[in-house]
């Protein structure tokens, strides 16, 4: 049996296009002679919306090759019912391209997993391959549907019934009318006060005249707030500030990490009370910094506070003093530096005026998982926190001398970075290329967007950095994404890692990864990285 190459055939699942709402890109089994182990060993979920999977296949010789196929997947018949082909189990791979289909039905009854093996066995007479596709097979219990009564005469309507119907039929929509007015009017101071509250409580606070993304001079507080929310806020972030406060004569800046239009990052040390020093970020803000700016500077650094986990870096200590801008100390090591940063070194480009360091070691396609991994780690344990970040990417991620990421606080993001961030006519910068589309058009953040965010990470981290959708307009982006299109896949990535990228890019938030899911899709193909490289 030749399982090392097999140059009569080629094999391909279209798995974008079946498990990610109209993605078309494939994933190739086998190419120019050639068995895709990592593919073969990658187990891939398949969600509860979707029934079916597709491949395509097609004989390079002259004539068709006879094959055997099989569906296993165990006794699990309350759970999955029998799987189906649209192709006979015995027959011969034909000499065109074709496409045959897996159905995997459901029972409904009971919510489970189903690890599912397809083997398939292609032969030629002299030599033969088998080949093994494993899926897990996720099926939810279904809500009972409640009875219908269905009488066995039917009712023959008179022209008395058919009037008062029609009579009842107008004063219902009327009546309809008046409530869906009604409705909409509610919904819509609904909508305005969370649209308040939610600015209020997030770093994207509005600006008023939106010129430009590195500019938060003209940032203004929402008037919509309740006055009583916005007391809870301000006494909640007061709080904060008055636990963390430490005394500005322990701090000393040695040199600018980063700067921006009005924010500043410092390395330094902080002195505790026993006279111990240990090294520390800073950031502040300028001398021309306005009060705004500075509130938000503490609103955004204080985000992670209380947070303990060695992937989240959560803010150390504040210190205020009168007349003088506020300093945020985050603990630091020597060789740690932000993550885009190290990324743009890795590709040669120079970022900042810390940028001039020793060019970093070449990245591996283990790294990059490895490094995917911890900012994973860190973001399951925000989760577990019920903490969204709402701002996933390299720049909000620091990375150490070994390679360990951990998630930062996005304060001072949008002046370092000003190009990762857009106003699209609705007063606030946002990072429009790493918002998932319904956080981007409707504001809806969740779980499932962190997660969309962390796929663009992913593709950041595989292309050293690059910015995504750069050919396409901030004020497409939606438009882009509601047609289905997506960043594409970077060179030299493989096929198992853009899958990965491309499940958290999913149109529907139900149809996106868990992060428990991602953590072991990874640490998976991480073992198999680690085994055959």
């Amino acid at each position: 049996m030749n399982i090392e190459s097999t140059p009569f055939l080629k094999l391909v699942e279209k798995i974008y296009k079946c498990l990610l709402s109209g993605l078309t890109a494939e994933l190739f089994y086998v190419r120019d002679g050639q068995i895709n182990f990592y593919a073969l060993n990658f187990v891939v979920p398949v969600p509860a919306t979707i029934g079916e999977l597709h491949f395509t296949w097609q004989s390079l010789t002259r004539r068709p090759l006879p094959y055997i196929l099989h569906v296993d997947v165990g006794k699990n018949e309350d759970v999955l019912h029998t799987p189906t082909l649209n192709i006979s189990s015995v027959g011969f791979v034909p000499t065109e391209p074709q496409t045959w289909r897996v159905d995997l039905p459901c029972t409904g009854t009971v919510s489970a997993e189903v690890p599912v093996t397809i083997s398939l066995n292609v032969s030629t007479g002299s030599s033969s391959t088998a080949l093994l596709f494993r899926r897990r097979k996720v099926c939810l219990k279904e809500a009972p549907k409640p009875a219908v009564r269905v009488d066995s005469v039917p009712y023959a309507a008179t022209s008395a019934d058919i009037f008062y119907a029609a009579a009842g039929c107008a004063g219902g929509a009327l009546l309809i009318a008046a409530v869906a007015a009604a409705a909409c009017r509610v919904r819509a101071r609904k909508l305005r006060r969370a649209r308040s509250e939610e600015q209020d409580g997030h770093a994207f606070l509005p600006d008023s005249s939106c010129k430009s993304a590195a500019s938060y001079t003209s940032y203004r507080r929402p008037t919509s707030l309740p006055a009583v929310a916005a007391e809870e806020r301000a006494r909640d972030l007061q709080q904060r500030i008055a636990e963390l406060t430490i005394q500005r004569c322990r701090v000393r800046l040695r040199s600018v990490a980063m700067e921006g239009t009005f924010g500043r990052v410092y390395k330094g040390t902080y002195a505790d009370e026993d006279g111990r020093e240990q090294e520390v970020l800073v950031k502040t803000a300028s001398e021309h910094a306005s009060q705004i700016q500075l509130s938000l500077l503490l609103q955004e650094g204080c985000m992670l506070y209380g947070l303990r986990h060695e992937r989240v870096l959560s803010v150390l200590g504040v210190s205020i003093e009168d007349q003088t801008a506020p300093f945020l100390l985050y603990p630091w090591s020597v060789g740690c530096r932000n993550l885009k940063q190290f990324l743009l070194a890795c590709r040669g480009v120079n970022f900042g005026v810390a940028a001039n360091g020793p060019p970093p070691p070449p990245l591996t396609t283990q790294h990059v998982v490895r490094m995917a991994l911890h900012a994973l780690d860190g973001l399951a344990y925000l989760h577990s926190q019920h903490v969204l970040h709402k701002d996933i990417a390299a720049r909000n991620c620091i990375v150490d001398e070994n390679l360990r990421v951990m998630i930062a606080d996005n304060a001072l993001s949008r002046d370092l970075f000003p190009g990762d961030y857009h106003c699209l006519g609705d007063n606030e910068n946002r990072p429009i290329k790493w918002l998932a589309l319904e956080a981007l058009s409707k504001k809806q953040f969740s779980p499932s967007a962190d997660i969309w965010a962390l796929g663009v990470l992913l593709w950041e981290l595989t292309t050293l950095a690059h910015q995504p959708y750069a050919e396409v307009d901030p004020f497409e982006v939606a438009a882009y994404l509601r047609d289905g299109y997506r960043l594409q896949q970077p060179a030299n990535c493989p096929d198992e890692l853009f899958a990965v990228m491309a499940y958290c890019w999913a149109m529907s938030p139900d149809d996106r990864p868990t992060l428990p899911q991602l953590q072991i899709f990874l640490r998976d193909f991480h073992t198999q990285l680690t085994r055959f490289v």
